[in-house]
């Protein structure tokens, strides 16, 4: 049924539709007829959502900044998974990953070749000269946010260092490309630009999602993309950017045993940097990093 002028908006906002999302609404209607792929209203927050998913980013950035004061060589990352689930309880909140899926751990920690989704184990001991992701996702009062960082351990090669640092470039360059009214393409263009100029490849059977009432919502965010293509960028959407970047070929593969471990297929070193962003009327706010 259509919303009247007068009604409250579906936005949830409590506000009347003709001061909230109705020029909007007759904005993104005149787009789609001109064939641009324009986002549902089920991913569109208001305000009160975004306040929630904030608050659920302070928490997701302290639990990695709690991580980046212990992780050191010798730890296993089994130590990280604890670290990671007493401190997310301990201030409220629930690790995402617990059990997402059949997902052991609290925690994603992948090293070396693993691209995403490695599982802590007490066995695993970090190495001096290896090269961790740490991949948080924390729901606080309903709300999720969902950042990860890479770490140095001990002496790493230079090779392995350039590599953590142009993806953290990579990372903001896919952010810079953020806008209202712009296009997930813009963003995929910016990461995939930049991590060719460095001799890298991009993952791009795994990539960013839209976040916030749910661990993974749409939009999917591909790292590899063109300008001015794919899905419209709106005021209200909230997804991760979290490009993964291969020093060697793009290709990946699943481990059969675990079911979740994804690793380069040549071998090579690989990274991932990750923030939750929020689309505003001004620009893009990082809810957590």
């Amino acid at each position: 049924m259509k919303t009247g002028r007068n009604d409250p908006c579906w936005c949830g906002s409590h506000k009347k539709y003709k001061v909230c999302h109705l020029a909007f609404d007759e904005k993104l209607e005149r787009m789609k007829k001109d064939g641009i792929l324009v986002p549902p209203h089920k991913i569109i927050k208001n305000p009160e959502q975004i306040e929630g998913i904030r608050e659920a980013g302070k928490l997701n950035t302290a639990v990695l900044d709690l991580v980046a004061e212990h992780i050191k060589e010798g730890m296993n990352t089994e130590e990280i998974n604890l670290l990671v689930h007493e401190y997310t309880i301990k201030h409220g909140g629930i690790p995402a990953p617990f059990h997402y899926k059949g997902f052991p751990k609290s925690v994603c920690t992948s090293i070396n070749d693993e691209v995403c989704h490695g599982i802590p184990d007490k066995n695993r001991i970090l190495q001096n000269g290896d090269i961790i992701n740490v991949d948080v996702t924390t729901i606080l009062n309903g709300y999720y946010a969902d950042a990860s960082r890479m770490f140095c351990i001990g002496e790493v090669s230079e090779e392995a260092k350039k590599l953590v640092d142009v993806t953290k470039e990579c990372l903001d360059a896919g952010l810079a490309a953020v806008k209202a009214w712009g296009y997930l393409g813009d963003v995929g263009e910016a990461v995939n630009t930049l991590a060719k100029q460095n001799g890298y490849a991009v993952v791009e059977e795994i990539g960013g999602h839209g976040v916030g009432l749910a661990f993974h919502e749409e939009p999917y965010v591909c790292h590899v993309g063109k300008k001015d293509t794919g899905m419209l960028l709106v005021p209200g959407m909230v997804f991760t950017i979290e490009p993964m970047i291969n020093a060697g070929k793009r290709q990946v593969y699943q481990d059969e045993d675990n079911g979740w471990t994804i690793y380069t297929e040549d071998g090579s070193l690989s990274a991932q940097w990750e923030y939750t962003v929020a689309i505003t009327e001004n620009g893009v706010e990082v809810l957590t990093r």
